[in-house]
């Protein structure tokens, strides 16, 4: 069901007596997962199934027994924390892509943004806007865990509707990453940041980001605040993601908005994936209903100021998820498989860049000890530029990327914004003007991220 004019949902969300049903029958379900007590609190959530089915869901994963049992003893102890910046995780639940190159798979429909930024009807305009927001959870909708970046690291992004995109590392306790991307028709900015809460069995992410959207043709600056999502059966069953919630954009420049709601998943997948909601005015009007569900498609309607489809016309579909790879281990989009190739990546790639690191590489050729080690090489590498650091008394500076003075509310707490300082663009026209230019390989090209380079890591 869509949002009233005022903002309601009228659906009934469902889930919730599935949700609390769990929670009283997680003694049951404990001694079904291998017959040992010490699972209490343990929550399996089977999208597809009913309660019944959570004893069996609870066997099922990515985990082999004894090291999922071993990662839930350790666990539990972090229940009700923010686990952000506190776990480091193993190399078995990650995919072979970074933090920072998952904030470049947005661009995939950027042809929306050609449309919106071309769409003389300022609702329309935020009809293409706004799914171009949604089409990403298509991508999102991956149970992997991408690789946190190293302080410092970096990541380019080219040959794609001519947009050139830069993502770069900019804090490491807490993670934040910024990123600035750029075409004909839009520049977008976004401090990354999340906080989390971890629930035992499932993990509640909350995006304390900011998304700035500039439409250039129009000179409209549109401003995103994204539901949360929540990770479900991270370490007993299959993994899964629903980010059920508001999604609000504003335009700044207007005072119009797009206020969609995000349907929890309920019983036997009810309500899974779908989107509703409407365009207002800045009076508050409905304007637009849209409608569709996040891993498929999205359409609009002109709708009347009671939010009722307008005599006469039509459902019209503006988005389509493109089709994806059949049983891709990692669950990728062809776009995904660009954003991790050198076809995307720009002449004399920086050394900082994501698709040099080592242990990504590794794991994108299937070695995973040896994705495991350098991953833990690495990390320790940054801890030892930290030591440096404190010794020296020197503060890390972004190369792409300023903090600004600006203080970002949002629904789940402040954020300090980091600005694009536009010195990326002066260097890649440095670099594109000259006449010869080595191309960077995953092989021989040693990835490079550190402040300092004599850095000494610890035995």
């Amino acid at each position: 069901m869509a949002s009233n004019k005022d903002g309601n949902q009228s659906g009934s969300g469902g889930g919730g007596g599935f949700f609390s049903f769990l929670g009283s029958s997680l003694t049951n379900i404990a001694k079904s997962v291998n017959g040992m007590l010490g699972y209490e609190g343990l929550e399996v959530v089977n999208p597809e199934g009913g309660n019944e089915d959570a004893g069996a869901e609870a066997q099922r994963g990515r985990w082999k027994q004894e090291d999922r049992d071993n990662y839930w003893k350790m666990m539990q102890k972090y229940i009700g924390a923010d686990i952000t910046s506190l776990v480091t995780l193993p190399v078995i639940i990650c995919e072979p892509m970074t933090n920072l190159q998952k904030m470049a798979e947005l661009m995939e429909y950027s042809y929306l943004l050609e449309l919106a930024d071309e769409c003389e009807d300022p609702h329309m305009r935020l009809v293409y806007a706004a799914t171009w927001f949604i089409s990403v959870y298509y991508a999102l909708q991956r149970t992997w865990k991408p690789f946190n970046p190293i302080l410092g690291e970096t990541y380019e992004f080219v040959n794609h509707a001519g947009i050139t995109f830069i993502a770069e590392q900019v804090c490491h306790h807490p993670p934040i990453g910024a990123a600035h991307a750029e075409n004909e028709h839009f520049k977008y900015d976004i401090t990354s940041k999340v906080k989390s809460k971890f629930l035992g069995n499932s993990v509640e992410v909350y995006p304390l980001g900011r998304s700035r959207l500039t439409l250039k043709k129009s000179g409209v600056v549109l401003d995103l605040v994204p539901p949360p999502t929540k990770v479900h059966n991270l370490i007993f069953g299959r993994t899964w993601i629903d980010s059920p919630g508001e999604m609000i954009l504003t335009n700044l420049t207007t005072g119009d908005k797009v206020l969609l709601y995000f349907q929890p998943c309920g019983w036997f997948g009810a309500g899974r994936y779908e989107v509703d909601g409407y365009v207002y005015n800045s009076e508050e009007e409905p304007k637009i209903l849209m409608t569709g569900k996040w891993n498929e498609s999205i359409s609009y309607q002109p709708c009347d100021l009671e939010g009722e489809p307008m005599a006469g016309s039509t459902l019209k579909e503006v988005w389509k998820a493109a089709e994806a790879p059949k049983n891709d281990k990692f669950q990728y989009t062809y776009f995904a498989h660009k954003i991790n190739s050198f076809d995307t990546a720009p002449k004399k790639l920086l050394a900082s860049d994501s698709r040099l690191r080592p242990d990504r590489y590794a794991l994108e050729i299937g070695d995973v000890s040896k994705a495991s080690s350098e991953k833990s090489r690495l990390e320790e590498r940054q801890r030892a530029d930290r030591r440096t650091r404190e010794v020296k008394g020197d503060e890390f500076k972004p190369k792409w990327f300023n903090l600004s003075n600006e203080i970002c509310p949002t629904p789940w707490g402040e954020l300090e914004v980091y600005e694009y300082n536009g010195k990326y663009h002066e260097h890649r026209a440095a670099i594109d003007s000259s006449d010869h230019v080595e191309e960077a390989d995953a092989k021989t090209t040693e990835f490079n991220p550190w402040q300092y380079e004599d850095s000494v890591v610890s035995a």
